[in-house]
C-alpha cells in the first residue's frame, strides 16, 4: 500500500507538472479534423484511438519540454518551483513517463492506419526539437504552433488515410492561434529571456511589437478557419461559432493590452479554452444541422 501511495503521489505531481488538463487546447482541433473527415460523428474506433494518440503525444511533448528545460526553469523565478527543479519528482521518472507515452502514441498511430504510423515520426521529431529552439530562434512560437496545429491533419489522415486541403487550413489556423497566445505567454519572461540570452519574440522585438504580432496571428487564424469552413461547406451555425471565437480572441488581446500580466490567467487559459471548444462545437452542430448523422 505504501508503494501504491507513493506511486500515485508521483503520478499526481507529474500530471500537475505537464498541465494535463490543458489537453483541452489540443483535443478539440483533432476532433475538428476527424468530424469533418467523417462528415459527422466519427466511428468509435477512430474517436478512441485519435483521443489516445493526442493525449499520449501531448504527454510526451510536455515531458520532453520539462526535462530539456529543467536547468533553465531552475533559474527562472516564475518556474523555479516546478517539480523537476525542486526535486519533487526525479528526472528518471519523467523519462520513463515520456518513453511510455511514446510507445502508446506509436501504438495508437499503428492502430489507426499504416499512413498514420509512417508519418508518426514527424510530430515526435517536432516535440524533441521544440524545447531547443528557444536557444537559437524567436521562431520557437511558430514551432509550438505547428506541433499543435498538425492535429487536424493527423485526425483527417486517421479517417481517410490521405490528406486534403481542408485540414491544412485548420492547421494553419491553429498554428497562428497557438503562436499568438504563446507570444502573450512569453511576455512574462521578457526580462529573464534577455538576461540569459534566450530567444523569444518579446525578448527580440519588445512588448508593443509582440501585442501587434499576436493580433495579426489571431486575425490570420480566424481567416484560415473561415476558409476551412467554406471549403467544407459549413453554414450559418459555423459562422455564428466563428463570431464567438473571434470575440474570445479579441477579448484575450484586449485583456493583455489593458491589464497586462495580471490578466494572463483569464486571457491565456479561459479565453483560449472557450475558443477551442467553441469552434469544435460550432462545427459539430453545423454538421448536425446540415443533416448528417448525429
Amino acid at each position: 500500500m505504501a508503494f501504491l501511495r507513493k506511486l500515485f503521489s508521483k503520478i499526481s505531481v507529474f500530471l500537475e507538472m505537464i498541465k494535463f488538463e490543458h489537453s483541452v487546447f489540443a483535443l478539440p482541433f483533432a476532433y475538428l479534423g476527424l468530424f469533418l473527415a467523417e462528415n459527422g460523428w466519427p466511428r468509435w474506433f477512430l474517436l478512441f484511438w485519435v483521443t489516445v494518440a493526442m493525449v499520449s503525444f501531448r504527454t510526451l511533448a510536455m515531458s520532453l519540454n520539462r526535462l530539456i528545460d529543467r536547468s533553465i526553469d531552475a533559474l527562472n523565478p516564475r518556474t523555479q518551483n516546478r517539480a523537476l527543479p525542486t526535486g519533487k519528482i526525479k528526472a528518471l521518472f519523467v523519462w520513463g513517463c515520456a518513453l511510455g507515452s511514446l510507445l502508446v502514441f506509436e501504438w495508437s498511430a499503428y492502430r489507426l492506419n499504416s499512413l498514420c504510423f509512417r508519418l508518426s515520426w514527424i510530430p515526435v521529431a517536432l516535440a524533441v526539437c521544440y524545447p531547443w529552439t528557444k536557444r537559437f530562434t524567436w521562431f520557437s512560437h511558430w514551432v509550438l504552433g505547428i506541433i499543435l496545429g498538425i492535429a487536424p491533419c493527423g485526425a483527417w489522415i486517421a479517417s481517410k488515410a490521405a490528406l486534403d486541403v481542408i485540414p491544412c487550413f485548420l492547421t494553419i489556423g491553429v498554428t497562428f492561434w497557438v503562436a499568438g497566445f504563446d507570444i502573450i505567454y512569453a511576455l512574462q519572461d521578457l526580462e529573464f529571456d534577455r538576461q540569459f540570452k534566450l530567444y523569444s519574440f518579446p525578448a527580440r522585438f519588445g512588448v508593443s511589437a509582440s501585442l501587434v504580432m499576436t493580433e495579426i496571428m489571431h486575425g490570420g487564424a480566424v481567416i484560415a478557419w473561415l476558409v476551412a469552413g467554406w471549403l467544407a461547406g459549413l453554414g450559418l451555425v459555423f459562422l455564428v461559432g466563428i463570431l464567438g471565437v473571434t470575440a474570445c480572441l479579441v477579448r484575450e488581446n484586449w485583456l493583455i493590452r489593458t491589464g497586462g500580466m495580471s490578466k494572463i490567467q483569464e486571457a491565456f487559459f479561459i479565453m483560449n479554452g472557450i475558443a477551442s471548444i467553441g469552434l469544435f462545437v460550432a462545427v459539430w452542430l453545423d454538421l448536425i444541422v446540415r443533416g448528417t448523422r448525429p
